[in-house]
């Protein structure tokens, strides 16, 4: 160090055609922070990097395929296909706390007793830390009971904690082939496996060209509390967002049919 542009453009030329635009942008800011902890110049805004990298977008870039938004009728359908087993219990459980919290898979995952209150109403969740919560404040959401007993994910939850007898430590867990349910906390890719086992079961069929992933949850959230009237800072509040440009970027996808002015041309 300090790296030089040339240097840094033949890096990024180098692994273009193996990795996303996404990943070499990751890269350059691992760069960055390298450089900027020992106090050396850092060359990664120069002209030539930047034309590289414009170059490289030419020849491999692609649109990143987009989490499909799984609203509410998608999870029915991938609930149904949970049994009443422990497995489906917590399948369940897992998706519909998932859902209905706007849940990250590793917020989902590292959820524990301690961290869940009930009351007649629903139940609150503290969450320890979060993506944008670097100092580990926590922050408390509350999930409402639902009106339907099959999709109410309070009631989903309750349900998986007495067959799972937990009363301390990781909510969800592995269970082995022989029924038996592990002391340990579910892996956060355990969360995709579980939502492709369910799809799968279910029938569910993504939108051309998005993918099915955890974040769905999420993106679902967002997508169903607008299209059933929740203002921005309701969301916003749940979801712990706190760029309004991102959380836009989900409206909008929402909307693309619902809000489009094409429907004043009186067709």
């Amino acid at each position: 160090m300090p790296a030089a542009a040339e240097t840094i453009s033949a890096y990024l030329a180098a692994i273009s055609a193996t990795h996303t635009s996404s990943l070499l942008t990751r890269r350059l800011a691992a760069l960055h922070r390298a450089h900027r902890l020992a106090n050396q110049e850092w060359s990664g805004g120069h002209s030539k990097v930047r034309n590289t990298l414009r170059g490289i977008g030419r020849q491999f870039g692609r649109a990143p395929r987009q989490a499909a938004a799984l609203a509410t009728p998608e999870i029915k359908d991938l609930i149904a296909a949970c049994g009443y087993d422990p497995v489906g219990l917590r399948d369940r459980a897992l998706l519909l706390i998932g859902y209905a919290g706007a849940l990250r898979r590793s917020e989902l995952v590292a959820i524990e007793r301690e961290h869940v209150t009930f009351d007649q109403d629903g139940l609150r969740l503290f969450i320890p830390r979060g993506k944008g919560d670097q100092t580990a404040k926590g922050v408390r959401i509350g999930i409402p009971r639902g009106d339907a007993l099959d999709s109410c994910p309070v009631r989903s939850l309750e349900a998986w904690l007495r067959i799972s007898d937990c009363h301390r430590g990781p909510i969800f867990r592995g269970i082995d082939r022989r029924g038996r349910i592990s002391l340990q906390a579910l892996h956060p890719d355990a969360v995709r496996q579980i939502l492709a086992k369910r799809a799968a079961i279910a029938g569910l069929v993504m939108p051309n060209g998005e993918r099915l992933s955890p974040h769905g949850l999420r993106a679902g959230f967002i997508t169903q509390a607008y299209i059933n009237g929740a203002r921005d800072e309701e969301i916003m509040d749940h979801t712990r967002q706190k760029d309004l440009r991102t959380m836009r970027g989900y409206v909008r996808r929402a909307k693309l049919v619902t809000g489009s002015p094409a429907k004043l041309l009186g067709l």
